[in-house]
């Protein structure tokens, strides 16, 4: 904690905290609660972030708050204002606070300050590019106490120059908490009134629970998760641990489920609830805490994903041991390809209207005047199959029945949730007035994983817009390989040609800019043609090990697309084109995997072997690059706060 009397003093402070610290300034007069300067001081999400009487500065903005602080100090000169400067920092150790002469505020790691000038309410913790004490994700400016006279505050002057340089100052929604500069005795004595009157504890734990999520994980878990996420904060327990917990025990779930015995497959449902817990836990504790990095958006992406997927093995395995034996290999990977697939629609419709101009539909506006009726926004999120739902609906079927009712329920709920998401997607899409952006075609193109063939025929053919083609030519390509493959059976050479074909379709489509009202569709169609044609020559092939093998594969190539959809979220881009190219893009596998069931159709393991080696090579390599970028990277804190259920 430092304290500065002018302009002058803030900027030697500044001087003296290291490059890639943050700093805070806080006015000592602040009044309000502990949690208002939580959410201010600590989020490391935002180059900048303020409430009334307090400014947090990431290092990629200390340049522009040291010509803020130089701007608004000639400013003052200029205009005759008197009163002191707000000081400056370092975020190691305590959070830097400010003031006029002779007011200094004392904040340390985990206490609250109380001064003469501030009646409870500077608290916190920063640390270097971290935060101690923590935080929900949604807060923002408060309505202060009746009658209560504002103080000109330097601090907040300082965060309207930001604004004015450019830098993005994140205000955070106080909704009933106070942050406030009072004037006099009279006005400071309303607002410690009001800070009394809201238990910002409340309002904490209330706020770390996603504003929209499934009716399952709302009423069923957060009730008491939201108090383990507590339990965990108050204990040091970091989110990235907490998610690592939830993927073993969804690991140990799958084992218990893998042995084929009704106990182990109680043990695997009950454990498989529990993992999802701890699921809602982790984003809760990150809500609760401000503990958002870089590698926790990373494992809480893709975490879900893998412990589902691996369940889904369990189930299969289990099922090989139960008695009599039960081969569903083709339901898991079915389950696995159609979930996977219904995530690249959810991902690709969003990455193309996020941004979109003129952006209006009578769909949407209907969908709009739906969430006006309570019960028909609980409805539809039911109908979608969200994770919590879906994961509920696993675990008890893992329970009472077999593996394979489970997978047929599982499929059969998937399927129609499906139908109902793309086709109210595409009524938006074909009723909507949109201007796609740029950004947004360039997003699809980095969604679609088009390899070198694809690249080399779009290259070739007409690069001129049209409203419709790309999709017509996915789905012409998805429909002849698929269906030369399904028709033609295990080792013939016609799903090669089909697979060709299928390349150069999907070199047309992706020839130029994806910014048609449909073009969303590419994506979900290329995955769709890549692991339908992984799925049908395995389980035509009736060779043992094929279908696993085959799983295998396809979990390796769902990864990388996986973590190409939160780069982009991040905002960090693909994966190298490099990367790409060499694991041959969409159309490129697809084309190897023909092939490979083609020459090796008469050896007995050849093609399961080759789908082995294929599945270990790509694994690898995508797992090395995803590991490198998202633990050294430098990529932005993120965490999906849409509530959107996945």
């Amino acid at each position: 904690m430092r304290t500065a009397t002018d302009a002058a003093a803030v900027t030697a402070e500044l001087t003296t905290v290291p490059a890639h610290e943050r700093v805070a300034l806080v006015d000592p007069r602040f009044v309000g609660h502990v949690h208002a300067l939580r959410l201010a001081l600590t989020d490391p999400r935002f180059p900048a972030a303020a409430v009334r009487g307090a400014l947090s500065v990431q290092p990629e903005a200390r340049t522009a708050l040291v010509r803020a602080v130089t701007a608004t100090a000639a400013t003052a000169r200029t205009l005759g204002q008197g009163g002191g400067a707000p000081a400056a920092a370092p975020g190691t150790g305590a959070v830097p606070a400010v003031g006029n002469p002779g007011q200094a505020v004392r904040v340390g790691a985990t206490e609250a300050a109380e001064t003469d000038a501030s009646a409870r309410g500077a608290a916190g913790a920063a640390t270097a590019g971290a935060v101690g004490t923590a935080a929900p994700d949604r807060v923002a400016d408060a309505p202060t106490a009746d009658g209560v006279t504002a103080a000109h505050s330097r601090v907040d002057d300082l965060a309207a120059a930001l604004d004015a340089e450019g830098v993005t100052v994140h205000r955070p929604e106080l909704g009933v908490l106070v942050a406030d500069v009072p004037a006099d005795a009279e006005a400071r004595a309303a607002a410690r009134d009001a800070v009394a009157a809201v238990d910002d504890e409340r309002v904490r734990l209330r706020s770390a629970v996603k504003a929209r999520d499934g009716f399952f994980t709302t009423y069923c878990i957060s009730p008491y998760s939201r108090y383990i996420a507590r339990w965990c904060a108050r204990r040091g327990l970091t989110p990235n641990q907490v998610t690592t917990a939830s993927l073993l025990t969804a690991l140990i779930a799958a084992a218990c489920a893998a042995t084929g015995t009704r106990p182990g497959f109680v043990s695997a449902g009950v454990l498989l609830i529990a993992s999802f817990v701890l699921d809602c836990t982790d984003g809760q504790l990150a809500r609760y805490s401000l503990q958002y990095s870089t590698l926790g958006a990373w494992l809480d992406a893709t975490f879900d994903r893998a412990k589902e997927y691996a369940y889904y093995a369990g189930l299969a395995l289990g099922a090989a041991r139960a008695g009599g034996g039960d081969d569903v290999w083709a339901l898991a990977l079915g389950a696995m390809v159609l979930q996977t697939c219904r995530h690249v629609v959810d991902f690709a419709f969003n990455e193309a209207n996020h941004d979109a101009t003129a952006n209006t539909s009578p769909t949407a506006a209907l969908s709009g005047r739906l969430d006006s009726v309570g019960w028909t926004v609980w409805l539809r999120r039911m109908i979608v199959l969200p994770i919590g739902e879906r994961w509920a609906m696993i675990a008890v079927l893992t329970a009472v029945t077999t593996p394979r009712i489970t997978f047929y329920v599982l499929l059969i709920g998937c399927a129609l949730a499906a139908c109902y998401t793309t086709a109210g997607r595409v009524l938006r899409s074909l009723t909507r007035r949109a201007k796609r952006t740029d950004r947004a075609a360039h997003a699809l193109a980095e969604l679609a994983d088009s390899g070198p063939l694809a690249e080399l025929v779009a290259k070739a053919a007409p690069r001129k817009a049209s409203s419709y083609l790309a999709p017509l030519s996915a789905a012409l390509g998805a429909a002849a390989v698929l269906a030369g493959t399904a028709a033609a059976g295990f080792g013939s050479w016609v799903p090669v040609g089909c697979a060709v074909l299928y390349a150069v379709l999907a070199g047309v489509a992706v020839a130029a800019p994806l910014k048609g009202p449909l073009d969303w569709l590419v994506p979900p169609l290329f995955r769709a043609a890549e692991y339908g044609t992984i799925l049908i020559l395995a389980a035509y092939a009736e060779v043992n090990g094929a279908l696993p093998a085959a799983f295998g594969l396809v979990a390796a190539v769902a990864y990388h697309h996986y973590d190409t959809v939160y780069r982009i979220r991040g905002g960090t881009g693909a994966p190298p084109r490099r990367l790409v190219r060499a694991i041959g893009g969409h159309e490129g596998r697809t084309v190897v995997v023909t092939a490979a069931a083609a020459l090796l159709h008469h050896q007995n393991q050849g093609f399961t072997i080759a789908l082995t080696a294929l599945a270990a090579v790509l694994a690898l390599a995508v797992l090395i690059e995803s590991i490198r970028f998202w633990v050294s990277s430098g990529a932005p804190a993120v965490h999906d706060e849409t509530g959107e259920p996945a």
